[in-house]
């Protein structure tokens, strides 16, 4: 038995710094360089569950995903040198996607640190570009100010990753905790000369759009923002994998951005003479290369909301910024009269009639198998549903045809990173145990983080994996015909038998190749509280919702 101390170790300290800030869950994979943390977690195993993932890779996902569905910042650790690196994706993905998350990461002792012991990294150095901030603690009597702090950044302004470096003997050694209190994100006033000047250039305007993006929406914030469109009657778009900001049945939704958008869409943002960018940073991929509406710069006004100025001014010269939060503007946005509510019926009913005939299914090349499953799986998901994405051309079908909603919610890394589905479904899963969850990855992608398969059925997770399997990385090959044609190398794959390696894993799975064996089995699988898996052959030649890959041949 511990003996009694006023004394605690740095370990015990950093745990309870971690349930203050009202952190039930942690994602790791164990390592030699953090024992003195992980015998910590023993202590509090009742208040904090410990997941250990099977790749840092996928502990790191799976912690930016807890972040990104929670609003507080996902915790992961990892161990130094080769678990950092591995680690390094999620940090990425949670830089890209605005989402809170702090990485632990067990260092080399404090008298070997700076000689290039094993496994040994600087990572403040390594970090410093892409994490908000990276710490380095060589005392254990910092371990608690710097964890607050951590917090403190992690969720202020712009939401994104916090790295801190733990020595091993840091975690061993006691000393007095201070019990500092918990810092308070205090929110940044709306000035209402901004907001005035906002409803005038909305009520100026002819042919405005909002786009809705962002992470860590609250669930009044889409119902205030969906009203304050219904009212004016003005067409909403959502920036890429933002799909469930507004209900996509509701007459005001006319499309999403990204990498499976309409055409027709882009061509409405160059008629568009305003456009309201609501908790979108504005990224390539949301604005199709930078250039949504840059060519007619001159007519089309931005107003550009965002916690951050640094972000607003970026890319884009706004006409009107307001820096703040999401949720503390959409308590703003009803603050208008409602005297030109219907002065954008007629645009609006026309972007919303060319979105609807963009998922309606139509016999020619792009409606295959893939696009009729999304179709009828809209006949089940409901508010009780979650929606992961991994990367790759395949998600562009259930981006295009599922039609998502505030509750019916879609996650999903907007920087392109495969591997993420898996993850995302099993942090999902922790969050919303009630709901069911459908996760979308392709061939590639299961490759990555497919033995955390193993890890949902540990936890005896409500999902379903869907592995949508035409034995390529397709969308590099896609690029590859276009750019470098009949030049195909590095991008076919020799499939191992998913089935088997799921079963063996203790999920319940079952290979398909048409809707008819595919919808037999899923029904069975949504109505099952167990792991399953689906994998679905596709052809190669069905390339993208939109091409057929002979077309792309020259």
């Amino acid at each position: 038995m511990r003996t009694k101390t006023n004394k605690k170790t740095g370990g015990q300290i950093l745990v309870e710094c971690l349930i203050k800030h009202s952190t039930d869950r942690v994602f790791c994979v164990p390592g030699e360089s953090y024992l003195g943390a992980l015998d910590a977690f023993y202590d509090f195993r009742k208040k904090i569950k410990l997941v250990n993932a099977k790749h840092e890779a996928s502990a790191s996902n799976m912690a930016e995903a807890y972040g990104k569905l929670t609003g507080n910042p996902g915790i992961a650790f990892v161990t130094r040198g080769p678990g950092a690196c591995h680690a390094s994706v999620g940090i990425h993905i949670s830089k890209q996607d605005s989402s809170p998350m702090i990485l632990f990461v067990g260092q080399v002792s404090n008298s070997m640190y700076g000689k290039e012991a094993f496994q040994e990294i600087d990572y403040v150095s390594m970090f410093s570009n892409v994490a908000k901030k990276s710490f380095h603690i060589s005392n254990v009597e910092d371990i608690e100010k710097v964890t607050h702090k951590a917090f403190q950044i992690s969720k202020t302004d712009r939401k994104g990753p916090v790295v801190i470096s733990l020595p091993e003997d840091i975690l061993i050694k006691s000393t007095y905790q201070k019990k500092l209190k918990v810092h308070k994100i205090k929110e940044k006033k709306i000035n209402d000369d901004k907001i005035l000047k906002m409803k005038s250039l909305i009520e100026n305007s002819k042919k405005p759009i909002i786009i809705l993006g962002g992470s860590n929406w609250s669930e009044n914030s889409k119902k205030n923002i969906e009203k304050f469109a219904k009212i004016y009657q003005l067409p909403v778009v959502t920036s890429f994998r933002r799909q469930d900001l507004i209900n996509n049945r509701s007459k005001n939704f006319v499309g999403t951005l990204g990498t499976s958008v309409s055409p027709k869409l882009l061509d409405f943002f160059k008629e568009s003479d305003l456009v309201l960018a609501i908790g979108t940073r504005l990224n390539d991929i949301s604005t199709n290369g930078f250039d949504l509406f840059s060519k007619s710069q001159k007519q089309t006004k931005l107003i550009h909301i965002y916690p951050s100025h640094k972000e607003i001014k970026k890319v884009f010269k706004a006409t009107l910024y307001i820096e703040t939060s999401i949720n503390n503007f959409s308590n703003n946005i009803l603050n208008f009269d409602e005297s030109n509510k219907k002065k954008f019926g007629n645009w609006l009913k026309k972007l919303r009639r060319e979105y609807i005939d963009d998922i309606t299914l139509k016999e020619n090349f792009v409606h295959h198998k893939l696009a009729i499953i999304c179709k009828k799986i809209n006949n089940y998901i409901n508010q009780d549903t979650v929606i992961t994405l991994d990367a790759g051309n395949h998600t562009g079908w259930p981006q295009r045809f599922i039609q998502y909603n505030s509750k019916c919610i879609q996650i999903g890394s907007t920087c392109g990173s495969m591997g993420y589905s898996i993850p995302a479904a099993i942090s999902s899963s922790f969050v919303y145990p009630k709901k069911k969850i459908i996760s979308f990855v392709g061939d590639g992608g299961f490759l990555m983080s497919g033995l955390e398969i193993s890890t949902a059925v540990e936890n005896k997770l409500n999902i379903i994996f869907i592995i949508i399997n035409n034995s390529s990385y397709g969308t590099i090959r896609m690029h590859q015909e276009k750019y470098y044609p009949k030049r195909v190398i590095g991008t076919n794959l020799k499939n191992p038998d998913f089935v088997s390696i799921c079963n063996g894993m203790g999920a319940n799975a079952k290979r398909v190749k048409n809707v008819e064996d595919f919808f037999h089995f899923f029904k069975k699988c949504f109505n099952s509280k167990k792991v399953s898996v689906i994998e679905l052959i596709t052809d190669i030649e069905n390339i993208s919702t939109r091409l057929l890959l002979s077309k792309i041949k020259k």
